[in-house]
This record gives structure tokens, sequence and C-alpha cells, in this order.
């Protein structure tokens, strides 16, 4: 709680003590919060969750009260409360600090994306949604004000930055669209089950028009190849991407088309092991008899072997179908959880 002043004090406040992302918030009065509370059937005094800001400082703990203050902020209407708390539940920063300037994903599925308007269509992934940008902001101001801060130099280490963290890069799965099942379903929840999925890492992509006629798999192939090698690859189509996926590999299930580039993202062992990401964090895994890296250490220099594990390769449907485009987004996933218990 804040002494009341003028907006524009207000305003100058929360920039100051690091409580936005730079940009003007709104101001999280008495009013906003409560209404904000009246989406749920939860406590305004629940715990929701735990995050640090870096993996050598304390968990901080957080309520719904809290949560709430931070979905004010951001923008968000009240009914996107639920949304915004179950990505709270995760206890996934959307600003974790590590050098190499990591962001967030996020993905929503079920009957949630009708009744909040989310976007899973053209520009899903831009900012034309009141819904998507908004919860994906929120998601980002909660993660630093409820974490400890995300303070550049201090608790936030990332070399380049990432402008992915504005918004969290936040849509909705063109399920209607997709040849394939959604990804929640993937993941054990029913379909007609409202859930959020997270991703971190999002710092790299590969960009296309297309799956070629006749040269996909060198394509796809040659895409793979250009990313780094500790960036397991989520596979972002346009549904018309998708189904060419279908058309050209015969691709009827998403498990089908990642067992595929598993076994088609290869790279000479020597060259696996000299990347600097690999160095740091696979290196001394595999040194502890880790498997598969333990096996990988073993391989000869020039010998093939496997870039990523096929549980670390993923697939989802976004876009409005009004061209091809899809790219691979080097990224993590990290967890799905309900949306629904949060009502």
């Amino acid at each position: 709680m804040v002494e009341a002043d003028t907006e524009d004090n207000l305003q100058r406040l929360f920039l100051e003590s690091h409580w936005t992302d730079q940009l003007p918030v709104i101001l999280p009065t008495e009013e906003r919060v409560a209404e904000m509370l009246a989406r749920t059937s939860h406590k305004s005094d629940e715990v929701v969750g735990h995050m640090r800001a870096t993996q050598f400082r304390e968990q901080w703990e957080y309520t719904v009260e809290k949560v709430a203050v931070n979905a004010v902020m951001a923008g968000a209407r009240p009914e996107y409360f639920p949304v915004i708390l179950a990505l709270a539940s995760t206890g996934v920063s959307a600003r974790g600090s590590t050098t190499s300037s990591m962001a967030a994903m996020v993905t929503v599925n079920g009957p949630i994306r009708a009744e909040i308007a989310m976007n899973s269509g053209t520009g899903a992934m831009a900012p034309f949604n009141h819904a998507n940008a908004t919860i994906g902001r929120a998601y980002g101001l909660l993660s630093q004000n409820l974490q400890g801060g995300s303070l550049p130099g201090v608790t936030y280490m990332g070399s380049q930055g990432n402008n992915y963290m504005y918004n969290s890069v936040t849509f909705g799965e063109n399920e209607e669209r997709s040849p394939w099942e959604p990804f929640h379903v993937q993941h054990g929840f029913r379909a007609s089950d409202s859930t959020v999925s997270v991703f971190t890492g999002c710092r790299s992509t590969a960009f296309t028009l297309g799956v070629r006629e006749k040269y996909w798999r060198e394509h796809v192939r040659s895409m793979l190849r250009g990313m780094d090698a500790h960036s397991a690859p989520t596979f972002l189509l346009d549904p018309i991407a998708a189904r060419q996926f279908v058309d050209r590999g015969g691709f009827d299930t998403k498990e089908k088309l990642i067992r595929w580039v598993y076994e088609n993202a290869l790279m000479p062992a020597g060259e696996y092991w000299d990347y600097q990401l690999i160095q740091n964090y696979i290196y001394p895994r595999a040194t502890f008899g880790e498997e598969p890296y333990a096996s990988k250490l073993k391989a000869d220099p020039d010998e093939l072997i496997h870039m990523f594990e096929p549980d670390e390769i993923h697939v989802v449907v976004v876009g409005g179908e009004t061209n091809g485009y899809w790219r691979i987004m080097g990224c993590n996933y990290r967890k799905t959880v309900s949306v629904d218990q949060w009502r």
C-alpha cells in the first residue's frame, strides 16, 4: 500500500521502484483489485506459488491478491484472471536470470480461448489482441515483482536482453484449424479442459515459408542444423504449413513429425561438444554418466549424433492461414497446468 497521490507521481513511484516493465501501468486501486478477485473462487490470501529471481536466492511466496495486483497493472480484464493465476501457479518465472537472455512463451488451449476472445489466428503472436497482450504482460510483471525483482546487473544478467519478455509470446493454439490433436491433449488433458503451457529459454528462431515440394527434408534439416544444439526446437506452424507437413511427409500425428525431427536433427559429435552451451550444461552431466549424454561423449568426433531428444521437441499450430509461414522456436517446455482449477 502507498499513500494517495496524483497519478503522475504514482506512475513515477512505480517506475523508480522497478515495479514495472518500464511502461505505464494501470494503477492497482483497491476497487480494481477487488474486481479482479471477484473472478476466482479462491480466497485472496491463498498461496498461489513461489518464485525466485535466481537459483541462488530464496523463494518468494505470493497470494491470489498479489497476483491480482499485477494483473491490474498489466491492464488485464477481470475475466482473464484465472489464466493469469494458472501462470502464476506454475512457479516458472518469465523473468528468469541467465546470461543468455532467455524469455518465456505461453500457449493457451481449450474453451477459455473463445471465452476471453484470445487470438490463435492472424496476428496471434503480434500486438493485436488485448487478452494475448495483457495476459503475457501480467505474467512478466508478476514474475519480477513476486520473485524479488528483476534488475539488470543485480538479479537479471541477460547479456543482451530479450524483446520477447514484454509479453512472453502469449497466444492460443489454433485447435480448430489444426490437422492434429491440441497441445494440451498431448500432455494428458481432455480437449474440453482449459490450460496454459509454459516454455522458457526463448531466444532463437529459424523462420521460413512453406514446406518445399521436393527438398523439404533437406530444408528442414538445414533449419535444425542452424539452431543452437542446446535450444530444443518447438515448431510453430501456421495451419497451412501443418497440412503441408501432413501431405509431404505423411505426418498424420504430431508424434510422427516429432520422431522424424529427432531422427534427422544430427551433427558430428565433435561439433556438438564444441558448442559453449553444451560445454556449460551438458558436458558435466555426461561426465557423471547421465544418458544419453554419456554415450554421446564417447562417440568419435565425426560420428553423427542426435542434437535433441524426442521429449524435447514440440509442435504447436498457430496462425490465420494468410500464408504458410512457420518457425522453429528454440525453447524448453516446462509444464502445462489447468486454468479451470483457478476459476
